[in-house]
């Protein structure tokens, strides 16, 4: 009896919670996204329009191809809208250090020794004023390139999103784009001290910088008359993932160099007044953009720069555009109410809970229980859950249909429907998700990583099928990647304009009483609910097993219909078949396949 009414008063409490973050959870949200659930699509332009396939280990952009900004054009585009797309995240837009020489155009070489990969990463920026010249058909024009980009995306009628880089630049950074009496990073730095709170790097005095030991920039085949093993900083600079020695190794983030925000990390102080210069530095570097009609940043490795600066920046940028969206990359699950109230970032990955949990059930691991994903949900104060950025997939992530994840990329069917259906924060697929890409390949830096390379020009094969030599039909897809594309299809649309997936309340059916013996730790069923809609899903993560039981629904949602009306006509959204239900206040009957999920709209 104490047993049964501890689990009463816990789903009492539950009940109580979601119709609490039912009426808060629109207070939160700026006007543009009161009504709007993001759906995003991550791409890097430099593979996106590639229509080589050769696939050279560490090969040349002439021997691999290269995408431009020109490719995305208005097939490419509105394919992604009717893939149910609102924003696109074009990764590797600003100009960041390579191995290619274009010394031709007035670009100074960089050191290979510090750089990641022939084409080096997207995340090691050169010039905070400039694009990427692998992306533009005329790169002397390579602004108004990416300007067209932007007004061509806004065309058809989709959003942009560009990474930030707060924490770090190359170590061969020097802007040759930047305005007219903007001072460089470091220009006016104090090299003798290891910190100083005007200072924009931190140093490591009297010591040079070492390239990490057995370093063999772009293969062993690549030569250049720089790949000496040696590159030229004296005194040394810290490196992006704060390793503060000259020699940083093969796997710390040594192509790159920490940025001071005025935190002294050896004494844990912080030094924020006066301002310190990187502050104003990286606020007019977002405003730049902001400018050239850019929708959001998606901010890497936000922990590393104080939320103290975010708190001051993002207001300051939304004076030019109320509505820019600021995204975090955050891991950190004791910090995620700290940067959306103090920091005020609009959406947050939500990389350590829900992905994580959802990886283990997909790749059907020994201890996966979709416990996972209510501790996550009961976790969540109540202003989290619309902030939270769903994915399966990103540039730093296995693909699902590699050999690493999933192998195959129906296994994660019913947990994409859950990332898109669970709370009214974005959900995000990464170019090629859609079409089953599995990552393979020796490509270079990255080696057979199970990722798509970042750092290193290449095809993106069953992409490149979608893409079918510039139709962005899907011509070339077999009959299995069709119907993945359509399944995703179905479910984009529909959790981006479904109003009860948007802003509805939420209530989970595993810890519903009445339900006490009809799920298992690979069944996880919910109601999303608002006064005119209501959505239910049950995702089966079980790889053999048929979901198939009667399951009764919470008051909330039966004490919405008459006690008159006995049927109920219900909507499999995922396959547009519409039953009717005899008499709900019995229950439903419910039919999930292994590793599916259906979403009952009613």
């Amino acid at each position: 009896m104490k047993a049964f009414c501890s689990l009463f008063i816990a789903v009492f409490l539950i009940i109580a919670s979601c119709k609490v973050r039912n009426t808060q959870q629109l207070d939160v949200r700026s006007n543009l996204l009161k009504n709007q659930k993001l759906v995003i699509y991550q791409l890097l332009p430099r593979l996106f329009g590639n229509q080589n396939s050769t696939n050279k280990f560490y090969g040349t952009k002439e021997e691999n191809g290269v995408g431009k900004f020109n490719d995305i054009n208005d097939k490419a585009l509105q394919s992604l809208k009717e893939l149910g797309i609102s924003h696109i995240w074009f990764t590797g837009i600003i100009e960041h250090a390579t191995m290619t020489d274009y010394t031709a155009f007035g670009i100074k070489n960089d050191d290979p020794d510090v750089v990641k990969g022939i084409a080096g990463s997207p995340y090691a920026i050169k010039d905070y004023y400039d694009v990427d010249p692998d992306l533009a058909v005329d790169v002397k024009n390579r602004i108004a390139e990416f300007e067209n980009l932007v007004k061509r995306t806004h065309n058809n009628g989709l959003k942009v999103i560009i990474d930030f880089i707060p924490n770090h630049v190359s170590r061969t950074y020097q802007s040759d784009a930047k305005p007219a009496g903007v001072k460089d990073f470091g220009e006016d730095d104090d090299r003798t001290k290891a910190f100083s709170a005007t200072n924009d790097f931190y140093y490591i005095p009297s010591q040079r910088m070492i390239v990490p030991a057995g370093y063999v920039a772009g293969g062993a085949t690549y030569s250049s008359k720089l790949k000496d093993g040696f590159f030229e900083e004296n005194p040394a600079k810290v490196t992006g993932n704060n390793v503060f020695k000259a020699d940083p190794s093969l796997d710390d983030w040594f192509e790159t160099i920490k940025l001071n925000y005025g935190l002294d990390l050896q004494n844990s102080k912080n030094y924020f007044e006066p301002m310190p210069p990187v502050w104003i530095k990286t606020r007019d570097i977002l405003i730049y953009w902001a400018r050239k009609g850019v929708d959001g940043f998606r901010c890497d490795v936000a922990e590393f720069a104080p939320v103290e600066f975010w708190s001051w920046v993002i207001p300051e940028v939304k004076k030019v555009n109320p509505n820019m969206l600021f995204i975090a990359e955050a891991y950190d699950p004791k910090k995620y109410e700290t940067f959306i109230n103090t920091g005020k970032f609009d959406f947050l990955y939500d990389k350590v809970g829900l992905y994580d949990g959802l990886k283990r059930l997909i790749k059907d691991e020994a201890n996966a229980d979709v416990k996972d994903i209510q501790q996550v949900v009961s976790k969540e104060s109540v202003n989290i859950p619309n902030h939270m950025l769903r994915f399966l997939e990103n540039h730093d992530e296995e693909r699902i249909a590699s050999k690493g994840f999933a192998k195959d990329p129906k296994y994660a069917k019913a947990a994409m429907v859950v990332s898109a259906t669970l709370s009214g924060g974005p959900v995000m697929i990464y170019m090629g998700q859609e079409v089953g890409e599995p990552g393979a390949g020796i490509e270079g830096f990255g080696g057979d990583d199970s990722r798509t390379t970042i750092f290193d020009y290449w095809g993106v094969p069953n992409h490149q099928k979608w893409m079918n030599k510039g139709a962005f039909d899907g011509g070339l897809l077999n009959v299995q990647e069709k119907e993945l594309r359509s399944f995703y299809q179905k479910l984009l649309n529909f959790s981006g304009a479904n109003e009860a997936v948007k802003y509805g309340a939420f209530i989970p059916l595993n810890s519903m009483t009445e339900n006490q013996n009809v799920f298992n730790k690979k069944v996880y069923a919910y109601v999303r609910y608002t006064q005119k809609e209501r959505v239910l899903v049950i995702a089966n993560f079980d790889r053999t097993v048929t979901f198939n039981q009667k399951i009764k629904l919470p008051a909330e949602i039966l004490m919405q219909f008459d006690d008159a009306i006995k049927n109920v006509n219900l909507k499999d959204v995922l396959n547009g078949k519409v039953s009717e239900a005899k008499n709900i206040n019995q229950g439903l009957d419910v039919l999930v396949k292994p590793t599916e999920a259906i979403i009952i709209s009613f």
